[in-house]
């Protein structure tokens, strides 16, 4: 298999001692060169299966390599190489290492709704201002993603503003030790604290895992980074693989500064540039390296290909959003048309989601299949969010946020005021609400009728964390729903028998997914590993155009692509224009041009409304940063102008002659 590699990607794998920074450019095949690596030390016996570990960043990435590792290796050996998130190795340090922390078996994971809710608590509840919770939420989130505790972040606390989060901060996380429960940040710091605090638990797990090779290293936050050198240790067996030039997550926390970071710490590092794109034509590549060199660079590479020159990019300009969505709707009907492209090949790429809404009325109306990544996915749906309430509920009986979920799903005589009642009442006996609610003391305080509901909703409870004990896990969510009257409350709350059925049939690919987890895992664990999974990782558009951000369109490829909203205070954003800050917005368009393996098109606007005024928008500044060889504008080629016109003229009167033919 090493004769397959080019050159660099041969070295980056038989590389098996000491640290390795891999930079590898967009389409250079890093995923091929980690597959090959596993394999490479497992098969020369350099370390065992169950002691390597390969970290991505998303689950979507760690399915792809699990299954590349799998056809790869084969076998049972496959199986043991732990191949995952960083969130998803944090979670099972913590299910190894609880007690290091104060939690107990079963904890909680709490979602960003689940979160959120705490913080408005604190914040004041209903007298919350909506943009000081999220101020307050994102401000919490950054420190946890610096491995900052809430003592360390009040002594790097700055402002009021950062002050008051920090006490926030402090409540909120006593309130997770109350309830047993972690969020997602934590699910990376706290491992972070155990092992820097904790050297002999630190050894045990260098141990474990003698091997390290990790995805994306470039958008690693302050804290995972801290994790990455903690499980390396000093002799630093490690693989990142990266790309400074697709950075584009600083917004959320992460540090490309790593990159550096990792040389000045590891001084025997060694880099080895994957610079060959297997991808994009070379016109795309020229202009994507033109760009993105007016970035500083502390390793420079420029990409290059073996493939023809490709089409010249297309650059539109258009009257307006609504004109600009027409044209690209056109153009995506006429090539699916005309030539039997399948719609799934086309993608079209924007800065933000708002962006989106021309574009689908545009597509609806030639009648253009699409779909939007990041709309109301399965994990969101309100039946699923309320059978996993219950789920958490059963497995952690202190985890009073799912009580508050379960108990109030499906709706019973136990109101808002009996709710903040027995809160208070749990909060005098310092137990959580679940056990306050079995109380003989704590229900003689409530209405009868209160106390009568919260007893059966108690029975249930008990009833079924009995035969948790008996029944398989898709057993026991099939047994739950019926048994706590979720399915009867769906069936109720339908219009009509397809909508029952609609999100009945939810409930039971909820079941399924426990069905297909791994073998011996409990009900808690599984429920853990669900939590990890994100907006994106069921979200299969099929046969149909692919709109998304650019942000998400990272690690993936599409034949055709546009690029819509090429406006300075769209991309690059406002934000960047006003701050002097374009590095980040110049990778996030890099990122969108090395997306596209045959056709790019650039467009964008000449005029907007805001406050009901026309206003003028000029082409983003990028365009003058690629050389105006490699792209195509409208008017400036009329041989091409009107090749372009021909070719879809020809095509509408095809049309035409085929509904006479009808």
């Amino acid at each position: 298999m090493l004769d397959k590699l080019n050159p660099p990607q041969r070295a980056a794998v038989l590389h098996a001692q000491g640290p390795l920074l891999v930079l590898a450019g967009a389409g250079s095949g890093k995923t091929r060169v980690i597959v090959e690596k596993i394999a490479y030390l497992i098969e020369t016996g350099r370390y065992s299966a169950r002691r390597v570990a390969a970290i991505t960043f998303t689950n979507k990435s760690a399915k792809e390599m699990r299954e590349r590792v799998g056809k790869r290796l084969r076998g049972e050996v496959a199986n043991e190489v732990t191949i995952c998130t960083f969130h998803a190795l944090g979670l099972k340090f913590l299910q190894i290492e609880h007690a290091a922390v104060g939690l107990k078996r079963g904890f909680s994971i709490f979602d960003a709704d689940d979160a959120k809710a705490q913080i408005k608590d604190l914040c004041g509840g209903a007298n919350a201002k909506p943009d000081d919770v999220d101020d307050v939420l994102n401000l919490i989130s950054r420190a946890k993603n610096a491995g900052l505790s809430p003592e360390q972040a009040m002594a790097a606390a700055r402002s009021n503003r950062e002050i008051n989060a920090a006490l926030v901060y402090g409540l909120y996380q006593a309130r997770l030790t109350a309830f047993n429960a972690v969020d997602f940040d934590d699910l990376i710091r706290l491992p972070v604290q155990v092992l820097e605090e904790n050297p002999d638990i630190a050894l045990a797990w260098r141990e474990r895992i003698g091997y390290l090779l990790v995805d994306e290293c470039q958008d690693t936050n302050d804290a995972q980074y801290r994790l990455l050198k903690q499980l390396a240790g000093p002799a630093g067996n490690f693989t990142c693989v990266g790309d400074d030039d697709q950075s584009i997550y600083a917004w959320r926390g992460a540090n490309p500064e790593n990159l550096h970071n990792m040389g000045v710490e590891y001084p025997n590092l060694q880099v080895i540039k994957l610079e060959q794109n297997y991808r994009c034509s070379n016109r795309v590549l020229r202009a994507a390296n033109a760009l993105i060199a007016h970035n500083p660079h502390e390793h420079l590479k420029t990409l290059w290909s073996d493939q023809a020159d490709g089409e010249r990019i297309r650059v539109w300009e258009c009257r307006n959003s609504e004109h600009e969505a027409e044209k690209v709707a056109a153009e995506i009907q006429f090539l699916g048309n005309s030539r039997g492209i399948p719609w799934s090949d086309f993608c079209i790429l924007f800065r933000g989601n708002f962006q989106s809404r021309p574009l689908e009325k545009a597509l609806q109306l030639v009648g253009v299949p699409y779909h939007l990544t990041g709309g109301t996915v399965f994990l969101e749906r309100q039946e699923v969010k309320d059978t996993l309430a219950w789920l958490r509920l059963l497995v952690n009986p202190d985890d009073d946020t799912a009580f508050m979920r379960a108990v109030q799903s499906p709706k019973r005589d136990v109101g808002a005021g009996t709710l903040a009642k027995l809160a208070e009442l749990a909060a005098e006996k310092d137990m959580p609400m679940a056990q306050a609610a079995e109380s003989m003391g704590a229900l003689a305080q409530l209405t009868p009728r209160a106390a009568n509901s919260l007893s059966k909703f108690t029975d249930i409870v008990r009833a079924l964390r009995h035969d948790m004990r008996e029944l398989s896990s898709a057993d026991l969510i099939r047994r739950l729903v019926k048994d706590c009257g979720l399915l009867t409350e769906l069936r109720h709350q339908a219009k009509d028998e397809a909508g029952y059925q609609r999100r009945a049939a939810n409930l039971e690919e909820l079941a399924q997914w426990f069905e297909r987890g791994p073998r011996g895992a409990s009900a808690a664990d599984l429920a853990a590993q669900l939590a990890l999974l994100s907006r994106n990782d069921k979200d299969d558009g099929g046969n149909a155009v692919r709109m998304m951000t650019l942000h998400a369109s990272k690690g993936l490829e599409f034949p055709y692509v546009f690029i819509v909203g090429c406006e300075d205070g769209v991309l690059p954003h406002q934000v960047s224009l006003d701050e002097g800050n374009l590095e980040e917005e110049r990778r996030l368009l890099y990122v969108g041009i090395t997306r596209a393996k045959i056709q790019l098109w650039m467009t964008y606007s000449k005029l907007t409304r805001k406050f009901g005024e026309h206003i003028r928008l000029k082409p983003s500044r990028f365009f003058d940063e690629i050389p105006a060889a490699e792209m195509q504008r409208d008017g400036a080629d009329p041989v091409a102008d009107a090749a372009h016109k021909q070719e879809r003229a020809k095509a509408g009167l095809a049309a035409i002659q085929a509904l006479f033919d009808d």
